[in-house]
């Protein structure tokens, strides 16, 4: 029993200080929360809290798994500090997973997924005192975050989809209009659902369009009013 608690005495001596480890930690803290507050400004699910946790939370297991290896450092034991530290990575999959939704005709939350894994990455360097690492690492995420989307939305023309809602009396005469307007703005119509409104009495068309971009979607709106018997147009 004493030759125990010297060896975990001498552990706590080969440690980090306590000043390292709570600066290790709130560093975490504070790498994870600049990549969280990105996505909370996007309204995501998994914002700034969920990332400062997941960032904490990875540090404290890496500085776990390096304590554990200096208490039993020296016995005939394998040990390997990093073991702990690796479930991190496969076991953040299943966080990630959880913000990719799939809303009909597209997918949402890959980017959140992704910056959830680097911040596990993030945390785990911190934990173990490769700051360098983790600074590098959180500047060239938030540039890829913040300035690579504005680019993306400037020079690189993409596809991206939005849901158009129309209320109407559901008469084929109408339907087949607001196909004819579709087909004048060359636009794709990846899915489309009808169903009640509330009082039963109108038909609520919901189409799922792809689009290249978005600047006919005022006038789209104002020439699918103008069909006779339409109640209502909107993005939703």
């Amino acid at each position: 029993m004493a030759g125990h608690c010297e060896r975990l005495k001498g552990a706590w001596q080969s440690m980090v200080s306590d000043y390292e480890l709570i600066w290790r930690l709130v560093l975490s803290a504070l790498l994870g929360g600049l990549l969280g507050l990105e996505r909370e400004a996007h309204g995501r699910a998994a914002g700034l809290r969920t990332h400062i946790l997941v960032s904490v939370g990875s540090a404290l297991i890496m500085l776990t798994s390096m304590h554990i290896f200096d208490i039993y450092r020296g016995e005939k034991v394998n040990i390997d500090p990093a073991r702990i530290a690796a479930q991190v990575v496969s076991g953040i999959g299943f966080l990630g997973a959880g913000t990719i939704l799939r809303f009909r005709a597209s997918v949402i939350g890959l980017t959140t997924a992704a910056s959830l894994w680097a911040v596990a990455g993030i945390g785990l360097a911190v934990g173990c005192g490769f700051t360098t690492g983790a600074l590098v690492t959180t500047e060239i995420a938030l540039i890829t975050l913040f300035v690579l989307t504005r680019i993306e939305k400037s020079f690189i023309r993409r596809d991206w989809y939005r849901v158009l809602s129309v209320t109407t009396r559901g008469d084929a005469n109408q339907i087949e209009q607001i196909r004819a307007i579709l087909s004048d703005y060359n636009l794709e119509v990846r899915d489309f659902e009808m169903k009640r409104s509330d009082d039963k009495e109108m038909v609520i068309l919901e189409v799922t369009l792809k689009l290249t971009n978005d600047k006919y979607d005022d006038v789209l709106l104002s020439d699918i009013m103008r069909i006779k018997g339409i109640d209502r147009a909107r993005w939703v």
